[in-house]
């Protein structure tokens, strides 16, 4: 996920057309399935350790200051995602700092899925910058990048007692990563192939029990989607589980996403995840920086109790279509100065993220919301 500067296609009308469908084509109409459960419960915090180092206070229910892992924790979370940049101006989500709070989360007893972006900055599906120190590498080159960075992150996290127990090869690739070299460009896969593999192969080398993640932002399109799983499962590439990102805002209806969920997992025989998914809780904006969605999806409204139901029916939605788990991105990315979506200028460039948030602008939790597997 990027923010401030989504870059999406003409699709984006698409999806905002289908997001206003009535109510009652945005639920599924059968019930959760019995069979099935969501194992892992999900939060992306990324930036909650930035949020902690300027002094950000989070609140329960009951109103008492505490740790925002054992609030999550205590809303039914159990797994932790943490994004890493090889190396951002502003040193957050960077190695070091990723070690440091692979600690805490591992401390409380929660699981650990790492993104690697394989950049500086964000990358996405309009977006997949090489970081600078590879900026002049060819295809070969960025194999062998690929594979030791991948292998020393997770290695230096293993070493200190923190094993991620999955990882992501690249963020939101939908049509590759590191570009242009791993950029899928007329339907061919081949250059990004071989960097999934050494992704994939770093990761096993490192410990066998991590399971592989391979994202994109696909959960609107089973055609997209089966273009891209397709075109990586005939070049060979090897993967654990399927992850896709949802935003009703963007990706349309709930039925639609369920329907490519048990596509995904059908077709591939591999689990599948919602690795992000959010929801505003208000349309008004914290800071001077201009929100990233303004607008809802039909049905649920701007509020606490909207923004935790259209949550419980995107779990419900994937646990009825087979999914494993499903993961909010950034619920503690409420409106701290200095807490920037810019790594080249935190300090200043502010949050587009408040009002999708699961914390409101003092740092109270939604008491609606729930992770429930």
């Amino acid at each position: 996920m990027t923010l401030f500067g989504f870059v999406r296609t003409a699709r984006a009308a698409l999806f905002l057309a289908a997001a206003m469908l009535p109510a009652s084509m945005l639920t599924t109409s059968a019930p959760a399935s019995a069979a099935n459960s969501l194992s892992m419960l999900g939060a992306d915090v990324s930036t909650a350790q930035r949020a902690l180092d300027l002094g950000a206070k989070y609140y329960d229910a009951s109103g008492t200051a505490r740790d925002p892992l054992d609030i999550l924790k205590g809303a039914g979370v159990n797994y932790v995602r943490l994004r890493i940049w090889n190396n951002p101006a502003s040193g957050y989500n960077n190695k070091a700092k990723v070690l440091a709070y692979a600690k805490t989360v591992k401390a409380k007893g929660l699981k650990l899925l790492i993104d690697f972006h394989y950049s500086d900055t964000w990358a996405d599906p309009g977006k997949q910058y090489k970081p600078a120190a590879w900026s002049s590498h060819g295809i070969s080159q960025l194999q062998t990048d690929v594979y030791n960075y991948t292998y020393d992150v997770c290695n230096s996290l293993k070493s200190q007692g923190t094993t991620p127990d999955s990882v992501q090869i690249g963020n939101e690739i939908n049509v590759g990563m590191l570009w242009n070299d791993g950029k899928v460009v007329n339907s061919d896969f081949t250059n990004l192939s071989l960097l999934l593999k050494s992704g994939y192969n770093a990761t096993k080398a490192c410990n066998s029990g991590t399971q592989v993640v391979i994202h994109t932002a696909d959960a609107d399109s089973d055609t997209n989607a089966r273009w891209f799983y397709d075109g990586i499962k005939a070049k060979g590439v090897s993967w654990d589980i399927t992850g896709l990102s949802y935003y009703c805002m963007w990706h349309g209806s709930l039925s639609n996403m369920g329907s490519v969920v048990a596509d995904m997992k059908s077709r591939y025989g591999k689990n599948v995840i919602i690795a992000e998914t959010a929801y505003p809780f208000t349309a008004a904006n914290a800071d001077s920086t201009s929100n990233s969605v303004t607008s809802g999806c039909s049905g649920y409204p701007l509020t606490w109790a909207g923004q935790a139901a259209e949550f419980t029916a995107v779990q419900n939605t994937a646990r009825s279509a087979g999914a494993i788990g499903v993961f909010y991105w950034e619920p503690t990315w409420y409106a701290v100065p200095g807490n920037g979506w810019d790594p080249a200028d935190i300090n200043n460039s502010g949050d587009g993220w408040d009002n999708m948030a699961v914390f409101d602008w003092t740092g109270h939790v939604n008491p609606s919301i729930k992770w429930t597997a």
